[in-house]
């Protein structure tokens, strides 16, 4: 099987390189493109009008010069357009991903352009602080051979999953609701002078709970998994815009 692993930390994080020892412990050909440096909250950018530089570090192996979305777009339209994976992995980030980060991480973006693109799609993230050990890498190979063989339960049209690992590992499964947790919920005036004003965002999370959230799961030791889709939306009834309608003038 062919697998490519994309991320948002850099090419040189361990958490890539957790993934990528474990998915090559299944026996899978493994494709690495990887930002050249750490994208905090790089959300889903792509780099156009500028270029894009793929610069190869071992067999199968490129560092990017672009964001994590053009890892995957570069990937599967350059390196891999003959032969396409058949699994994208993002991750494995450091730190958990939940609430409004879908909207903020690299690290889903990657999976989000590979269900764009119809492919089954991982994002792993996990606690800070944990072992990156044999132990850990054979839980990490075990959720892959997992979820791959289940795939056929969650992989529709623009979907992928998003996968939280706590710091200890293994650890049982649980599903989970999106909960909110912002981050960026506050700047900081670091300089002021005349007209000008500098800030810089505050950075951490409230680590906000509710019942049956992912910070509760994760909190409470488990491997939370949940599923997203790119295109899912809240549409207005009908009626609502027939009314609106009536008021255009």
């Amino acid at each position: 099987m062919r697998v490519l692993i994309a991320n948002d930390d850099g090419i040189a994080s361990p958490g890539l390189a957790l993934l990528a020892e474990a998915t090559r412990a299944r026996g899978d050909e493994v494709w690495i493109v990887a930002p050249e440096r750490k994208w905090t909250a790089a959300s889903h950018q792509l780099s156009f009008d500028t270029d894009v530089v793929l610069t190869r570090r071992e067999i199968r192996t490129y560092a990017c010069s672009g964001a994590p979305a053009d890892c995957v777009v570069a990937a599967l339209s350059v390196l891999m357009a003959e032969t396409p994976p058949d699994l994208v992995l993002s991750g494995i980030n450091d730190g958990r991903n939940v609430g409004e980060d879908m909207a903020y991480s690299g690290t889903m973006a990657i999976a989000r352009e590979a269900a764009m693109w119809g492919l089954p799609a991982l994002a792993f993230s996990r606690t800070k602080g944990g072992e990156m050990g044999l132990r850990e890498q054979d839980a990490v190979r075990a959720l892959i051979d997992l979820l791959w063989a289940a795939r056929d339960d969650w992989h529709h049209e623009g979907t992928w999953l998003s996968v939280n690992l706590p710091k200890d590992l293994p650890a049982p499964l649980a599903g989970a609701c999106i909960g909110r947790d912002k981050i960026a919920a506050a700047m900081d005036v670091t300089a002021q002078d005349g007209e000008r004003i500098t800030c810089r965002i505050r950075r951490g999370r409230p680590h906000t709970l509710s019942p049956g959230d992912e910070n509760t799961a994760i909190d409470s030791g488990h491997v939370t998994i949940v599923r997203h889709c790119w295109f899912a939306h809240a549409p207005l009834e009908d009626a609502t815009v027939a009314r609106w309608q009536s008021m255009v003038k």
